[in-house]
């Protein structure tokens, strides 16, 4: 890459964690009590949580719910807790970004529409050699 050019994927912060967790109502009262996270928005039906981290998030997701259930057993010693983390990225050239992550190797998923601290914008998953996922997520649209 030559060097007068910046990364084709400018970091700008940590956007949002999501938590993969077995008792939601206990860990939405712990979030909100400890660390003030107000609840930001609910999604029931797919079994998603999210809360205000300062210009971040938070998101909760029921091991036993729906998004839950895609990341095996409840957290310990046979199942992760961390379900993926996200970057966001400006600006978000796909093209670019896609040439980059091709040239290292890197296959990614389709830029899908999601909703993060920011609001809704494009982003793509990546995962990492560990197979730890990454969301690299664009400005709102």
């Amino acid at each position: 890459m030559p060097t007068d050019q910046a990364h084709p994927i400018g970091i700008r912060h940590l956007d949002h964690l999501v938590l993969r967790v077995r008792d939601l109502d206990a860990m939405v009262a712990w979030y909100g009590k400890v660390l003030g996270c107000p609840v930001e928005r609910r999604q029931d039906e797919i079994g998603l949580v999210q809360l205000r981290a300062g210009s971040a998030m938070v998101d909760l997701v029921p091991v036993d719910g729906k998004l839950g259930r895609a990341g095996g057993a409840a957290p310990g010693v046979e199942g992760r807790n961390l379900d993926h983390f996200c970057f966001r990225v400006e600006p978000f050239d796909e093209a670019r970004i896609r040439a980059h992550l091709a040239a290292c190797g890197v296959t990614a998923g389709p830029v899908e529409s999601r909703f993060g601290a920011e609001g809704e914008g494009p982003s793509i998953y990546v995962q990492d050699p560990e197979g730890n996922t990454i969301e690299l997520k664009g400005p709102p649209a």
